[in-house]
């Protein structure tokens, strides 16, 4: 016999007080700390726990008594259920306020180092309509919200093409709109539902592993290009060439239409031969005078008006004068690599992912940069004691690691290298505090700079700059 669920309790007029990990809010009863998402600080709300350890609780809004002066109404339909765009209820100038608090409490409570005055954040110009790249799944089982349910309506199709709930990783909301990428993303997205529906595409089952249609992708780019990849889960040719056609014929402003069929039990289309359908098999990027290829498998700052503004922070930081030996850690596509090139004597980049490095070359040969030198590698296989001895001690490290921070040996070797600046680039500033900490020896921590790249979330990437001691 399975044993009762024990009921957890309603706690009637409860002060939201601040915001905690995740995007949560955060409230204090007696001795017990809840998180609640979707609640604002400011709101005094009834919560219902939904689960409960010694020293913490989670639980839900159930009721709201008294509303924050710093809650907005969210643009979209679809908030608190999609799952992004957590902080879409609070007012824009106060997201800002806890991600600069955030940069600070991770800095000075997990890394205790100590800091110089903190700059002021720079948000985003943009607070909607700022992504250039977002990906959509078909599924054959759309997540139906608690109205729907209620509704006691049968749903006779449960056809989606959307985003995953968080969590169930069968379950797919049904997007109608989305305001984090142009408008024409939406007007992409919902042609192609429909197409696939009228002509009877079956949508993918993500338990079964079958169907017709499994996802799409959508880029664009500061110079006005689209890059469009449809991803079918089935090489059936005619049923590609019609959705192909209607696509190409209701959007010829697509320059970049491209499709790709997977028939794996995952999602990762990188290692897949992608065709191009019409157009090029680029779309182009531009900061300043620099062009960037980027590829249907490239990496680029999903953010392009703020990663302008960030890699301009990380160029004052180095302060080069054109005689300097730069190291450019985790270059990704060599972005940040190329952006100092031209004030530097010569930047190598290192980076995991081999495809990436191709465009980084490509990007410098685009540009007319000769100055650069990417490899291919594990940062702690690649940067040793003996690379820096072969390849010459660099006199400046710019490092922009995933958000697990630099490993160890990493970290070891920099000290060893003896830099005279570091300019270390976070999206995670809880390992970069952490990782500040082991610099701290050797280095002083000289300037701060929080950036805001993804408006209405919690995350934050930040930028700081340490000098040798």
């Amino acid at each position: 016999m399975a044993r009762k669920k024990r009921e957890l309790p309603l706690i009637e007029g409860v002060e939201i007080k601040g915001v905690a990990a995740e995007g949560k809010a955060v409230a204090r009863v007696n001795d017990l700390v809840v998180f609640i998402p979707y609640a604002a600080p400011g709101d005094v709300a009834d919560i219902q726990l939904t689960r409960k350890k010694n020293s913490y609780a989670e639980g839900k809004v159930v009721a709201i008594k008294e509303y924050s002066p710093y809650r907005i109404t969210p643009k979209c339909k679809h908030f608190g259920v999609c799952g992004g765009c957590k902080w879409q209820h609070l007012d824009y100038s106060k997201q800002i306020e806890y991600k600069q608090q955030q940069v600070i409490d991770n800095l000075t409570r997990i890394g205790k180092v100590q800091l110089p005055e903190i700059s002021p954040i720079l948000g985003s110009e943009k607070q909607y309509y700022y992504r250039n790249k977002l990906e959509f799944t078909f599924s054959n089982r759309s997540w139906l919200t608690k109205e729907e349910l209620d509704s006691q309506i049968e749903f006779s199709s449960r056809d989606a093409l959307g985003f995953h709930i968080p969590g169930m990783f069968d379950k797919v909301l049904d997007v109608k709109e989305c305001h984090l990428q142009d408008d024409i993303s939406n007007k992409i997205r919902l042609s192609i539902r429909e197409f696939a529906i009228q002509n009877r595409y079956s949508f993918f089952d993500l338990r079964a592993q079958e169907g017709d249609m499994r996802g799409i992708i959508i880029r664009t780019s500061s110079t006005g290009e689209i890059m469009l990849i449809v991803i079918f889960a089935t090489n059936d040719n005619d049923k590609i060439s019609a959705m192909m056609n209607h696509i190409s014929s209701s959007f010829p402003q697509i320059t970049s239409l491209m499709y790709v069929v997977n028939q794996k039990c995952n999602d990762i289309i990188s290692d897949l031969p992608i065709e191009v359908w019409s157009g090029k098999d680029h779309i182009i990027e531009q900061m300043e005078d620099l062009k960037f290829k980027v590829g249907p498998k490239s990496f680029y700052q999903t953010n392009s008006e703020q990663a302008y503004r960030l890699y301009s922070v990380v160029r004052d930081f180095a302060s080069l004068s054109g005689d300097e030996f730069v190291y450019d850690l985790y270059t990704g596509t060599g972005t940040i690599a190329n952006f100092v090139a031209k004030k530097a004597k010569r930047v190598i980049g290192i980076e995991y992912v081999p495809d990436a490095i191709e465009d980084a070359k490509v990007n410098s040969q685009l540009n007319n940069i000769d100055n650069t030198y990417f490899i291919a590698g594990d940062m702690k296989d690649i940067l040793t004691n003996e690379f820096v001895e072969k390849n010459g001690r660099p006199d400046v490290i710019i490092t922009d690691p995933p958000r697990a921070g630099m490993h160890e040996d990493v970290i070891n070797v920099i000290l060893a290298a003896a830099p005279d600046k570091i300019v270390y680039v976070s999206c995670n500033p809880a390992t970069q505090a952490r990782d500040a900490a082991m610099l701290e020896s050797a280095y002083k921590i000289t300037k701060v700079q929080p950036v805001d790249m993804f408006p209405h979330t919690h995350h934050v990437e930040n930028v700081m700059l340490f000098e040798k001691r």
